[in-house]
């Protein structure tokens, strides 16, 4: 990232976001690095004092960058350049604001990909299946391990059954972690579509976060605000087939520091620390193809979860409180979806239609 003069009041700035706003990390990086990037072509321009930048510079600035950049990146850049200028105004860095008449670019109104609830259904059962399969060629390996006390193998030399017993047991080992990871993965699934959580908010879950008394779990969301939502049978049903048979299959495989770190964490990767994001996404990306469902991210899921309930015939508020929406008008996208399916089922269904 290129550094300029004006540095010093770009970090005061996101420091004052991250006391005051509780922007997460990764909105302040994008923040920095789009501010970092505005000030730099105006010090390329011979710009010295943000005193000097006016309106009409802003302007030519966004016709610069709206040539490489998509309408949604160009309105966070926006929001970041005139939540800077409204700051440094506000704290007597600038005699004006330039940036207050800013206009953000629009963003086109497009209406979230969802799965019907037959698809989201066919997805859970099939990674609910392949937690069955794969137990039972993990048993079906373990038997063969352990099968080896009597009969033919009972009369074989010590050295035989030493040189057989090293890859039974890596045949074991295995077999454990391939159950392990499909609990792991129907339990994800089961979760992320029960809950409409956010993939950001599931793979920093503790396990101290869920409450199997009543079937809640302690989200920690955007800006670090909290919230409870609950959770039905089968991902209770998933979840604890997860932690009390597959996570500590996981777990065992971590070195001493990586098992310290993720001690709490609810989800595991392959080498037993938390899982990421990018992880997960695979998870659901590849349980798609072989449910064969439409491809979906992690965030269709949460979409598909909204718009089920909307269907079934959940309160909108209800539906904000769940997916931890601050404003009502993000919400109320899924509407738009939930009308659009009844418009295609009255399509079907009604003889008059």
């Amino acid at each position: 990232m290129s550094s300029t003069q004006f540095d010093g009041d770009i970090d005061s700035f996101v420091s004052y976001l991250k006391s005051n706003r509780g922007l997460s990390a990764n909105t302040l990086k994008a923040y920095r690095a789009d501010l970092t990037a505005c000030l730099h072509l105006f010090e390329l321009r011979g710009v010295t004092d943000l005193n000097e930048i006016t309106l009409d510079d802003l302007r030519s600035w966004m016709a610069v960058e709206s040539r490489d950049h998509a309408r949604s990146s160009m309105a966070r850049k926006t929001v970041a350049v005139r939540g800077l200028f409204a700051w440094t105004y506000e704290h007597g860095l600038t005699t004006t604001d330039p940036a207050a008449t800013l206009m953000t670019p629009s963003i086109p109104s497009t209406l979230p990909a969802v799965l019907t609830e037959s698809q989201a259904e066919q997805l859970l059962d099939v990674a609910e299946q392949a937690v069955a399969t794969n137990q039972y060629k993990g048993d079906g390996g373990a038997a063969a391990a352990s099968g080896s006390g009597s009969g033919k193998a009972a009369d074989k030399s010590a050295d035989t059954v030493n040189r057989s017993e090293a890859p039974a047991r890596a045949d074991k080992r295995d077999n454990a972690r391939v159950t392990a990871e499909s609990q792991r993965n129907a339990a994800i699934l089961e979760l992320l579509y029960a809950t409409g959580i956010r993939v950001a908010e599931l793979v920093s879950m503790d396990i101290a976060d869920i409450d199997f008394s009543n079937r809640t779990i302690k989200v920690t969301g955007k800006g670090n605000k909290q919230r409870v939502v609950p959770f039905g049978l089968p991902a209770q049903r998933a979840l604890e087939t997860w932690l009390e048979q597959g996570r500590p299959v996981l777990a065992r495989t971590a070195t001493d520091a990586v098992k310290s770190r993720a001690a709490n964490a609810l989800f595991l990767g392959a080498r037993g620390g938390r899982i990421d994001q990018r992880i997960a996404r695979d998870i659901v990306h590849r349980a798609a193809r072989e449910a064969g469902v439409p491809d979906i991210s992690p965030h269709a899921l949460r979409h598909s979860a909204a718009t089920h309930m909307l269907d079934g015939g959940a309160d909108l508020r209800e539906v904000q409180e769940m997916l931890g929406h601050s404003s009502l008008k993000t919400t109320q996208r899924y509407t738009h979806v939930s009308i659009e399916q009844l418009k295609n089922r009255y399509g079907q269904a009604f003889p008059r239609a």
